[in-house]
């Protein structure tokens, strides 16, 4: 099926919220807390533009495999393979990004085995590449079906309202942690002491 370009808004949205959800999750599992990611909005942007740009470039990793017809296994790995190469880089340069205009360290890899930088390692780009892969695999195309579906001007409405919200909230967060040079917490909740923390807002 041939998306819209519509469809593909809304479905940044989507995957900007999964993306939300999985960080936290994470965080909850190893850490005992959830916190908002340094944004006002249950959103994480880049995991969106991230996630559509790549099946736009690459497709799903069955497409993958009809565009480079070879042995079934080969094929994922190499898709897999490719994922955490591209999911190294974009920690990377989003990390280093971050560091130069805000002056902090986003987050930090370096306790982590096989470390490339503070801001990339092979456990979680393996991690992230497998992810991805999942989604790619069962999930990207599902969603995009059901957004299509949509009534044209419910998805326009819904698309467009929902990007520039989630716009906003990335310029207006990472212009928070540039003028303070600080991460943007607004609140944080602890889930081993069942304790809500929420922190006086800045500029």
């Amino acid at each position: 099926m041939k998306y819209t370009t519509i469809a593909y808004l809304l479905t940044v949205t989507i995957i900007s919220f999964l993306g939300y959800c999985v960080e936290n999750i994470w965080l909850a599992v190893t850490q005992q807390y959830i916190n908002n990611r340094n944004m006002y909005l249950p959103f994480l942007l880049g995991y969106g533009l991230a996630v559509v740009g790549i099946y736009l470039t690459f497709g799903t990793p069955k497409k993958w495999l009809k565009r480079k017809p070879t042995n079934k296994y080969t094929a994922y790995l190499g898709y897999f393979i490719l994922m955490i190469i591209l999911v190294s880089i974009g920690e990377i340069l989003l990390g280093k990004t971050v560091e130069y205009f805000c002056e902090i360290t986003y987050w930090n890899y370096e306790k982590l085995p096989f470390h490339l930088t503070k801001y990339t390692s092979l456990p979680t780009s393996i991690g992230f590449a497998g992810i991805i892969e999942f989604f790619m695999e069962y999930l990207m195309e599902p969603i995009l079906n059901k957004v299509q579906q949509l009534p044209k001007t419910t998805l326009q409405i819904l698309a467009v309202g929902f990007f520039i919200l989630l716009m906003g909230d990335f310029l207006i967060s990472f212009r928070s942690m540039y003028l303070n040079k600080k991460p943007n917490y607004l609140w944080k909740y602890d889930i081993a002491q069942n304790h809500f923390i929420y922190y006086p807002r800045v500029k």
